[in-house]
């Protein structure tokens, strides 16, 4: 006999359903003989129901729940710690604990929950040495184990099972070409967990691709750290794991590329690029500039001017999610893009007119003359080194490869790193006419066509969940603030479903860093949950998501 239930209705029903760290469902059970199967909703509506104040700038970034004890852990990077909310009422978080590192100096970059275990990840100081994961028990806060781990390890999770703990090493340099410059090998960290004894760990590390940076550059893998080797230039950001825990899936970011790990062997079996997203087709446009107010000129006004352009966007992705639809893999990301400008000695970042001094090539460009100007293209921040060394110039000194950071938008591809669908420009079409934040605003101003010129709403997170047959992609914005939501049910064809934005100009939840989501077998309410950590406003927020059948 197959029966249907509402989820909200009959919470018990699934509650020995494992839920993975990027994708949290559970479509049916067994009760007795009977199989149990979610309705499937007809309407999908997010509200906020309730808020925590980290008070301060950084007070919020990720977060991760325990259901036994119905805790929020969520890492605050003001204070390096992790903040411990009791959320047995969503409405009401109410903070009841805090967890230091204990590692001298080190401060949390990440968390992560499975069945009661805690796991963080401890960024060295100085950041380019080793960094450590601690293991915590989250009913009492205690202390169980630390484990060494490769150089800044900037995102964590747990495998399905829960056998594993996966740390992305990022390896950053302090600075290039100076006596003190240190620049890590970038790695992934293979903790094997042994609760109530001593975990191990191996390292998935990436000098098997050293000696290979021209052949990687050729594939579209970006190798560009002054004298950097592969080991060393390639910087993991977030991983998701398959639904079977065999198979990590790691974004590299600077790179545009993704390694593909066999997580029993800590072993890195194949590094892909993720290509370029062409912005000069129709639905793939981009608004260029924050001075486009006026009609080819270098001293424009703010405005929205969506449109195809000669651009191409690297991906550049950061959040990574594992869905399997209809038995088969998928991935997803959200694009936020990277530049190389954050420590001394080397940038990667530069404008289109800034870098383009001989102009745009015409055989490449039509109308050089004009796109190069203010209100067109010169704002635009692009790479200055598009790929290992190339400027993207001919031999007349000008332009003719113009490639800007981040898609503005989020993508699915097959576990081949193909792509099978990309949500375009319409991150930007539906937020020009928010009533409580301006067009690409930042996330610490409220000024029209801010981002427009850099990477436009930036798309950081993205968590996956399913609802009876219905897969449902969240993804987090970072600079202009809010969630998307999509209906990915069918992967090749995805299909906006709602947004919803709680800043207000330069107050409220600004600045979405982290999501993650709450099932409703595992939720305090008995509904599913989104939690958003907003990290420039230092805001916890609790959505709520609503459904209708």
């Amino acid at each position: 006999m197959l029966k249907v239930f509402q989820p909200q209705k009959i919470k018990a029903a699934i509650a020995g359903c494992l839920f993975a760290a990027a994708l949290v469902a559970c479509n049916s059970d067994k009760v007795g003989t009977e199989i149990v199967e979610e309705a499937t909703p007809v309407g999908f509506a997010l509200s906020k129901i309730g808020t925590y104040e980290g008070g301060a700038l950084g007070a919020a970034e990720i977060t991760a729940y325990d259901s036994g004890s119905q805790r929020l852990f969520v890492v605050n990077g003001t204070n390096g710690t992790v903040d411990v909310l009791n959320l047995s009422n969503p409405a009401l978080p109410t903070k009841i604990g805090t967890i230091t590192p204990s590692t001298t100096g080190g401060v949390v970059n990440s968390v992560a929950v499975f069945d009661g275990l805690v796991a963080i990840a401890i960024e060295a100081n100085p950041k380019t040495s080793p960094g450590a994961v601690g293991l915590y028990n989250a009913a009492d806060l205690r202390l169980l184990q630390t484990i060494t781990v490769g150089a800044q390890p900037d995102m964590i999770t747990f495998t399905p099972d829960g056998r594993y703990i996966l740390t992305a090493n990022e390896g950053e340099p302090n600075s290039y070409g100076a006596a003190t410059s240190i620049d890590p090998e970038g790695s992934v960290s293979v903790i094997t967990v042994v609760r109530g004894g001593t975990s191990t760990v191996a390292t998935a590390d990436f000098r098997a691709f050293n000696g290979q940076e021209a052949a990687l550059r050729v594939q579209g893998i970006r190798i560009f750290g002054p004298n950097a080797s592969a080991a060393q230039d390639l910087e993991p950001e977030y991983v998701a794991v398959s639904d079977d825990s065999r198979t990590a899936y790691v974004t590299l970011q600077e790179n545009n590329a993704i390694a593909i790990i066999d997580i029993a062997s800590a072993r890195v079996t194949s590094l892909k690029a993720l290509g370029l997203k062409d912005h000069n087709v129709a639905g793939f446009g981009l608004d260029a500039s924050d001075e486009d107010g006026g009609v080819n000129t270098n001293s424009g006004t703010p405005s929205i001017k969506i449109q195809p352009y000669p651009v191409r966007g690297m991906y550049q992705p950061d959040g990574i999610a594992y869905v399997t639809i209809n038995n088969t893999g998928y991935l997803l990301t959200a694009n936020e893009g990277e530049a190389r400008a954050d420590w001394p000695g080397y940038s990667d970042e530069t404008r289109v007119r800034e870098h383009c001094t001989a102009g745009l090539d015409p055989n490449v460009f039509p109308d050089a003359a004009n796109l190069i100007l203010d209100s067109n293209l010169g704002r635009l921040r692009i790479t200055r080194n598009p790929n290992g060394g190339r400027e993207g110039k001919n031999a007349a000194g000008q332009c003719n490869e113009l490639n800007t950071f981040g898609g503005r938008s989020f993508t699915i591809w097959n576990t081949d790193i193909a792509r099978v669908y990309d949500s375009g420009d319409e991150f930007e079409r539906r937020t020009t006419s928010l009533p409580n934040v301006n067009f690409n605003a930042s996330h610490d101003n409220n000024t029209l066509d801010g981002r427009s010129a850099s990477k436009g709403p930036e798309p950081e997170g993205v968590v996956v969940a399913k609802f009876g047959k219905k897969t449902i992609a969240f993804i987090g914005l970072e600079r202009v603030g809010g969630v998307m939501v999509y209906d990915i049910s069918n992967p090749a064809a995805a299909t906006y479903v709602t947004y919803l934005n709680t800043r207000n100009g330069v107050t409220g939840d600004r600045g979405p860093e982290g999501l993650h989501f709450i099932p409703a077998a595992k939720s305090p309410n008995g509904r599913p949950l989104l939690i958003v950590g907003n990290e420039i406003s230092g805001t916890t927020a609790i959505f709520q998501v609503n459904l209708t059948y």
